[in-house]
């Protein structure tokens, strides 16, 4: 009898420690690059929102903007080192962690919305959050996006590739990118995202490459005279936890985080789109001259930067992206 009373506590025990872990109450601090009205915005407070309501009130978040946590790469390294929870950023810094992402800097990979969705949300897609998973400590709740990136500049405005010659071009911190811009005839070098403004605004630099949303929220509109709809790279804006952090939570909790994140990123994706169509507007009516170049020029300049770093990136990962055909 002894011996079944022990056993009994014993299971007992476990089985409340279980069920207080369970019902653990937790604010997650989550990192954004733009603002409160941002696309990315939209896709962090309606996963916020399906976290407080699947977990009835014990999971919240709280955002932080404008990169108040870091610039992207610290708050990548951030999660993976449980400084920061949670964040969402640009795959730009991520190449430095995981070779395969260089995949979102090599230019003319994506066709439209529907074949860079349907390839993220594929086994490719998985592969590739497994691979930063890895590298970084970091897991991938959510492929949400920046969107397809366009040029802007205060030089003038560009109607052929060879108006880019000479301009001074800033891309993300990526070779990939610095290799592209130069192959496209500017005079192009790396710099922080959040020195990016000032630089334009001083002529430091000229030029810059962005989603329109970005584009609007950040204002460049007030020191770049010309939008060129170039369409050159899709970049996804991963929604990010710190691998160990999520590994702490208990199993109900992890997977009321990841319903949460697959509820928010089809909002979130649609949203981006919505802002693009609407902010174009937006971005012609502050003054801006909106060129539509003939790209296949662009196409042609860049594919030896395809060619130079495909083996880098992964031959069949390249090959893949390109050829995948979404479900219609």
């Amino acid at each position: 009898m002894q011996a079944f009373t022990l056993a009994g506590t014993t299971a007992l025990v476990a089985l409340l420690g279980s069920t207080a872990l369970a019902q653990e109450t937790r604010t997650f601090d989550v990192s954004l690059p733009l603002g409160a009205e941002s696309h990315h915005a939209v896709g962090v407070l309606k996963f916020g929102e399906e976290l407080a309501r699947l977990s009835e009130g014990r999971l919240t978040i709280r955002p932080h903007y404008d990169n108040a946590l870091g610039a992207e790469r610290e708050v990548v390294e951030g999660m993976g080192l449980g400084l920061i929870d949670m964040g969402i950023t640009s795959t730009g810094p991520m190449g430095g962690f995981a070779e395969p992402f260089l995949l979102f800097d090599l230019p003319y990979i994506f066709r439209d919305h529907a074949h860079a969705h349907g390839f993220l949300d594929s086994a490719s897609g998985d592969e590739l959050a497994q691979a930063l998973q890895d590298a970084a400590g970091v897991k991938i709740l959510g492929w949400m996006e920046n969107g397809f990136r366009y040029e802007t500049n205060s030089v003038r405005p560009i109607n052929a590739i060879s108006d880019l010659r000479g301009i001074k071009h800033r891309t993300q911190e990526s070779s990939v990118q610095v290799d592209t811009w130069t192959a496209l005839g500017t005079d192009a070098a790396p710099m922080a995202w959040t020195e990016v403004f000032t630089a334009l605004q001083q002529g430091v630099m000229e030029s810059q490459e962005n989603p329109i949303p970005t584009i609007y929220d950040v204002k460049f509109q007030d020191v770049q005279d010309y939008l060129a709809m170039t369409q050159h790279v899709y970049s996804p804006a991963p929604l990010m936890i710190g691998a160990q952090l999520f590994d702490s939570l208990s199993p109900e909790d992890q997977a009321i985080v990841q319903e949460a994140a697959d509820l928010a990123t089809p909002v979130q994706r649609q949203a981006s789109q919505e802002f693009e169509t609407r902010l174009l507007g937006e971005l012609e009516a502050a003054g801006m001259e909106i060129t539509e170049p003939d790209l296949g020029p662009f196409r042609e300049a860049v594919q030896p930067v395809i060619d130079k770093w495909k083996d880098s990136v992964g031959a069949d990962l390249v090959d893949a992206a390109m050829s995948f055909q979404p479900e219609s």
